[in-house]
């Protein structure tokens, strides 16, 4: 039997913060309750649906692009432009990194790590690959 992903790993100078940011993003919950000087603060979904982030601190800064990044899907009953404005109510800023005319849109998060918010939410993108299968 394979490994299992446990966590995925976020490099952060501030992982509280981060991870606060990011709880609100995705609405997750603390796997432990956290304190503002924790080095380590993990997040992972109420339903269990996903790897969980867990957020580390380092002392180095980020100087690259990163080579690992997440997408984001806008929830069902929702679109991308209205999760677009709710992810920069929260302090998401919009980034060119070359991307060209994409339907997705590449933002950064507070310490500056890039993730995707992509076009379709879950329900459209199940009804796009079922067409696609019966084609």
């Amino acid at each position: 039997m394979p490994p299992v992903i446990s966590q995925l790993v976020i490099d952060s100078a501030n992982p509280y913060a981060l991870a606060a940011w990011w709880r609100d993003v995705l609405d997750w919950t603390y796997v432990w309750d956290p304190a503002a000087g924790d080095d380590e603060i993990e997040l992972a979904p109420p339903d269990g649906s996903a790897t969980n982030l867990l957020f580390v601190k380092v002392d180095d800064t980020r100087s690259v692009k990163n080579r690992l990044h997440l997408d984001l899907r806008p929830p069902n009953g929702s679109t991308q432009q209205s999760e677009l404005d709710r992810l920069q109510a929260l302090g998401a800023v919009p980034l060119d990194i070359g991307q060209g005319d994409v339907p997705w849109r590449v933002l950064a998060d507070p310490e500056g790590n890039e993730f995707c918010l992509l076009g379709r939410t879950p329900a459209e993108q199940a009804a796009r690959e079922a067409e696609e299968a019966s084609d």
